[in-house]
C-alpha cells in the first residue's frame, strides 16, 4: 500500500541525517567531491558514500557527472535550496543562544585584499556587530603575499586573500570567485570596435598588476598571455586594482580586471570588453587562518560565523552589491 504525503514526511523526518544534508551543501558549494572532501577533512570515498546514502534516502538522483562536468538535477537544486534554508535557521538559533548566554569581548584583526565587493561579506559584518557589539574589529588592506606571510607569523585572526599555493599551516575556504577578462579604455584605439578577435589583441601593449608574474597571485593572467603569444609590451604596472583600472581607462594599454568590478564602467562607456568572451581566468579569494593559532572567544565567533555564512550562500551568489 502506498504512503500518503504526511506519512512520507514523517518517514523522512525520522530517517534523514542532517550530516548528509550538510555534506551535500558543501559538495554543491565546491562543485567537486574532492574539494568537498578536503574542506570537510574527509576522504573522497566517504563523501561519495554520504551522497549515495542521501540519494537513497530521498529516492532521487541529485547530481549528474559527465567526466569533469558537474551538474545538479532538478531534485538536487531543490534539496540544495531547502538545505540552505535549514542551515540558515540553525545558524540564527546558534547566534540567539550565544547572545543570551555570553557577553563576548575582545579584538578581531582581519587582513584583506582591496575591493572586497561582496554583499554577503557586508551583511555578515553587520550581523556580527549586532550579535557581538563589544568586539573590536580591525581590517587592514594588504597585498596577498603580505597577508599570507602575516598569517603564517600568527599576527592576525584571518585573511581574505588570493592563495594559489596551499599552505600546510593555514586553513583555507574559497570565499569569492572573481572572473578576470580583458578590457580597454575610452582613449584606446580598440574602444567601441565590434567583431574583434584574439588576433587583434596580440600586439597590443598591456597594463599589468605587479602580481601577474609567474608564481604570484595573478600568474594565470601571465600564463594566458604566454599561451596565446601576446607580443605587446607591459607599458604600465601597479599593485592597486583601482590604479590598473585608471591606467586602462587612460589608454595606456589593454589589461585584465574582475568582471564584476567594472560593470558600471561598461554601462558608462568608460571601458570596453575585449575577447575572449569566456574571460581569461577565475581567481579565488580565500578565507585563511592559521590552524595552530590560539583564538580568543571573539575570534572564534568571527570565524565560525564566517563559515556558517559561507554554508548559507553558494560561491557564485556572493559577488557584488544588493
Amino acid at each position: 500500500m502506498s504512503r500518503n504525503k504526511p506519512e512520507v514526511v514523517r518517514f523522512l523526518n525520522d530517517r534523514l541525517d542532517w550530516n548528509l544534508l550538510r555534506t551535500f551543501l558543501v559538495i554543491m558549494q565546491e562543485r567537486s567531491v574532492s574539494r568537498a572532501a578536503a574542506r570537510l577533512h574527509l576522504t573522497q570515498p566517504a563523501i561519495s558514500l554520504a551522497l549515495k546514502r542521501l540519494e537513497e534516502t530521498l529516492g532521487h538522483s541529485l547530481i549528474q557527472r559527465r567526466g569533469q562536468q558537474f551538474k545538479p538535477t532538478p531534485a538536487g537544486e531543490e534539496v540544495f535550496r531547502i538545505a540552505g534554508e535549514i542551515y540558515g535557521h540553525l545558524s540564527k538559533l546558534e547566534t540567539e543562544l550565544a547572545d543570551k548566554g555570553e557577553d563576548i569581548t575582545g579584538s578581531v584583526r582581519v587582513l584583506s585584499v582591496s575591493r572586497m565587493d561582496s554583499w554577503v561579506y557586508d551583511e555578515y559584518l553587520a550581523e556580527f556587530h549586532r550579535s557581538y557589539p563589544r568586539v573590536d574589529l580591525q581590517i587592514e588592506v594588504m597585498r596577498s603575499s603580505d597577508i599570507v606571510s602575516s598569517l603564517l607569523q600568527m599576527t592576525a585572526t584571518a585573511g581574505l586573500s588570493v592563495c594559489r599555493t596551499p599552505q600546510d599551516k593555514l586553513e583555507q575556504r574559497c570565499f569569492l570567485r572573481q572572473r578576470y577578462a580583458i578590457f580597454c579604455g575610452r582613449h584606446h584605439p580598440l574602444f567601441g570596435r565590434q567583431g574583434l578577435t584574439m588576433a587583434d589583441l596580440l600586439d597590443q601593449d598591456f597594463v599589468s598588476f605587479t602580481t601577474e608574474q609567474l608564481g604570484e597571485s595573478l600568474s594565470p593572467i601571465s600564463v594566458f598571455r604566454d599561451e596565446h603569444r601576446f607580443t605587446g609590451h607591459t607599458i604600465a604596472i601597479s599593485s592597486s586594482l583601482d590604479e590598473v583600472r585608471r591606467l586602462i581607462f587612460a589608454g595606456y594599454g589593454i589589461g585584465c580586471l574582475p568582471e564584476h568590478i567594472v560593470r558600471d564602467d561598461l554601462l558608462q562607456q568608460r571601458l570596453w570588453r575585449l575577447p575572449p568572451d569566456e574571460g581569461v581566468a577565475d581567481i579565488d579569494i580565500q578565507l585563511l587562518w592559521h590552524r595552530a593559532r590560539k583564538m580568543n572567544p571573539a575570534e572564534r565567533m568571527f570565524l565560525e560565523g564566517m563559515e556558517r555564512t559561507m554554508q548559507r550562500y553558494p560561491v557564485q551568489e556572493r559577488l557584488g552589491s544588493r
